[in-house]
């Protein structure tokens, strides 16, 4: 199990706690330190069912001062992907990676689900 997220995010803090409470045992990956590769993002995309577009931070810096809102529509698939792998504070945060799935942000139950 893959726990991906930014040390400094309170919502992140919050889903650590979680999975530590929880006794399942996960690596743990610093998103801005290791930023996720185009291979990963489009293996865990696919996995997740999600539209693309839940994987990008809408309420980051990064994606507000590259004025995405407006862009993103417009871009591939590939193009976006290649995007958020330029820089971990681009994706949406924290991510959990299961045998059972993908969850994007953190949802409790959601969570739960995934786990083993």
């Amino acid at each position: 199990m893959l726990f991906v997220n930014y040390p400094k995010c309170t919502t992140c803090v919050k889903a650590r706690k979680f999975l530590e409470s929880t006794g399942h045992g996960f690596d743990n990956r610093d998103i801005k330190t290791h930023n996720p590769t185009v291979q990963e993002l489009q293996t865990w995309y696919q996995q997740s069912g999600l539209p693309l577009k839940k994987f990008f931070n809408t309420s980051g810096n990064v994606y507000k001062e590259l004025q995405l809102k407006d862009k993103l529509a417009d871009m591939s698939e590939e193009a976006q992907l290649n995007l958020l792998a330029t820089d971990g504070m681009l994706v949406k945060r924290p991510l959990l990676i299961t045998d059972k799935g993908v969850a994007v942000g953190y949802n409790e139950a959601t969570w739960s689900a995934l786990l083993p």
